[in-house]
């Protein structure tokens, strides 16, 4: 008995070490590019919304963050990917590490409202004219990791139709 008692508890014990990691529950993708012209390229996303009637959906985020990969994975998906085509202009910007003074990037949230940015993600839905539309909620993004994908798909799709300030 002690035999199979042990036995069992060796397999159990193998299976444990075989078993790999259970996937996060959101996709992952690093979308920021630190070597990119911040700048640039938001003035060239404001200027494609203006062509095309599209809102701006600016990611102020890192790829060291766990939840702004996540967002960024998100918005890889074919669901969001098909929001985004039909209502945004989507621009990621690296804002390297603003919690611990080693930010980058900072001026363009300030630029629309944002003074600091107390963690990453963040997400600001822009007019083609550069209007915020959603200054309340924007620095609310930092647990984009833990949210559902429907919550953000929801949200995202009402910041599209939400009237311009």
């Amino acid at each position: 008995m002690n035999t199979r008692a042990w036995a069992a508890g060796l397999a159990l014990a193998l299976a444990a070490c075989a078993t790999t990691p259970h996937a996060p529950a959101h996709p992952d993708a690093r979308a920021y590019s630190a070597s990119a012209d911040a700048s640039a390229d938001v003035d060239a996303a404001l200027a494609r919304a203006a062509a095309n009637g599209k809102r701006v959906l600016l990611v102020l985020g890192a790829n060291w963050c766990h939840d702004s990969r996540a967002l960024a994975g998100w918005l890889a998906t074919p669901r969001f990917a098909a929001l985004t085509a039909e209502r945004y202009e989507v621009v990621f910007v690296d804002v390297g590490i603003p919690q611990t003074g080693e930010g980058r990037n900072l001026e363009i949230a300030k630029r629309f409202g944002l003074a600091e940015l107390p963690g990453t993600p963040a997400l600001l839905v822009l007019t083609a004219d550069g209007k915020p539309m959603n200054l309340d909620t924007a620095a609310s993004w930092r647990n984009a990791g833990s949210r559902s994908e429907d919550a953000i798909h929801a949200e995202l799709a009402a910041l599209a139709l939400r009237e311009a300030p």
